[in-house]
């Protein structure tokens, strides 16, 4: 028996929906701040944040800007912002 608990396993992983398109603000990562540690990735529900070189980046296709990821990290090198402010 095959036991499917509905969870995101990976970003992407719904590509008819862009759930991106829900959110009003998003998450900015400070690059100076960030140490690559993982945990925001760990609890993105949407598995749109990846780390990369030492540092996390955010798929902006599947982030719903839910915050998750800026309650988690404990550096603060996350911060939420309206969509489409320029100084991102």
């Amino acid at each position: 028996m095959k036991l499917n608990l509905g969870g995101i396993t990976e970003a992407g992983r719904s590509l008819k929906n862009h759930t991106g398109t829900w959110r009003y603000k998003i998450p900015v990562i400070n690059k100076e701040k960030c140490t690559g540690c993982g945990v925001c990735e760990l609890f993105c529900p949407d598995s749109s944040i990846v780390i990369t070189g030492g540092l996390a980046s955010i798929d902006e296709t599947y982030c719903k800007g839910c915050g998750i990821c800026v309650r988690e990290c404990k550096l603060e090198a996350i911060k939420m912002q309206p969509e489409g402010e320029e100084s991102r």
